[in-house]
């Protein structure tokens, strides 16, 4: 069955592929979503809607810490008040005048353990690996990935929970499995439980759930398998939705990790290989998931709409304003974003006019 999509909105945006299949978006559980983008030797802070309306003039405009560091994800306060910047030595919160908050320091996610460092706060090291940050929904903790060198050619991960206002560490979480390459932070509508998923590479995925009830941090891992990424959340569901690491199925959890619905890609016509699920997928709404599917080359990209809550197949998208990129972003109030092929155009679209 083939389901028309209609067309909402379209925007040119320069970062619209980052947007949609990077970390260049941040969502709320209060339905809000917001745009970060960087620009040269600065994060603009864009709403989304306002972007999809037209507006082009960020809401806030935030200093990077440290230009020559390109990785990390990035977070802003949900008043937009100030911002926390992943670092490869530091977590920082900068105001809004550009101002240092606080800075949390950790050790360097350079690959080597214990290799010197000049001194010098601009320095960067080699390597690509990062951790991540995220400012809670309430604006009062900041929960961030990062590595520690507790002693000589030693390294660990953690997770620890910072207070917002000062930097303070509160609790932290040994992730003694963790070889990170870079990883993603994904707070519950719930507003109580943050996910992290970290991604290793070819060594696989780990999956963490925690919750901090002001007192005590309280972790658990659902990494038998090793290779499920969190993908999305939404506040009609108390769990969550992954996909395998290579895109063999897409799963629906309960927040104690057990599987209530799982489905695997569908062949369409006489392929020799049967494709694989993206990992840009989610919730188009309460009702209803969007996935998108390619052959192993990366081609014959099909978007199908789910069943949210049993993940049968509904029927595949059909785009008639033109071809549109493989990753799809759900926005959970009924409508999804896609980028025109070459990366520019921003689309937003819906199943019903």
């Amino acid at each position: 069955m083939s389901i028309t999509a209609h067309l909402r909105a379209r925007v040119e945006l320069p970062g619209a592929r980052a947007l949609v299949d990077g970390s260049a978006g941040e969502s709320r559980g209060d339905g809000s979503h917001r745009v970060l983008l960087r620009n040269g030797h600065e994060l603009e802070v864009h709403d989304l809607a306002e972007v999809l309306a037209g507006e082009r003039a960020p809401l806030a405009v935030f200093p990077l810490p440290w230009p020559g560091w390109e990785h990390g994800v990035h977070s802003v306060s949900p008043d937009g008040t100030f911002a926390v910047f992943s670092g490869q030595r530091a977590v920082r919160a900068v105001g809004a005048g550009g101002e240092t908050l606080w800075e949390y320091r950790h050790g360097c996610w350079g690959p080597e353990t214990g290799h010197p460092h000049s001194g010098d706060e601009q320095e960067v090291c080699r390597g690509l690996e990062h951790g991540s940050c995220r400012v809670s929904d309430d604006g009062r903790l900041v929960w961030a990935h990062v590595v520690v060198e507790p002693g000589e050619d030693a390294w660990e991960e953690r997770w620890v929970v910072l207070d917002a206002r000062d930097g303070r560490e509160l609790a932290a979480l040994p992730l003694p499995d963790s070889a990170a390459a870079g990883s993603r932070l994904l707070s519950h509508p719930d507003g109580v439980h943050m996910g992290l998923c970290i991604g290793m590479g070819q060594d696989g995925v780990l999956l963490h759930w925690a919750r901090w009830d002001g007192e005590r941090l309280t972790g658990w891992d659902l990494n038998e398998t090793m290779d499920r990424i969190l993908v999305d959340v939404h506040p009609a569901h108390p769990g969550f939705l992954t996909v395998e690491h290579y895109g063999a199925d897409l799963r629906l959890h309960a927040l104690d990790g057990a599987v209530l619905a799982e489905r695997e890609p569908e062949a369409a016509g006489e392929e020799e290989d049967p494709p694989c699920w993206d990992w840009t997928c989610g919730f188009v709404d309460a009702d209803t998931v969007i996935a998108s599917t390619a052959d192993a080359d990366g081609e014959g990209v099909r978007h199908w709409l789910l069943h949210a809550r049993t993940l049968e197949v509904r029927g595949q998208v059909g785009y008639p304003a033109g071809p549109v990129g493989a990753s799809v972003r759900p926005l959970g109030d009924g409508t999804w974003l896609t980028c025109d092929p070459d990366g520019r155009r921003l689309r937003r679209w819906s199943e019903r006019p």
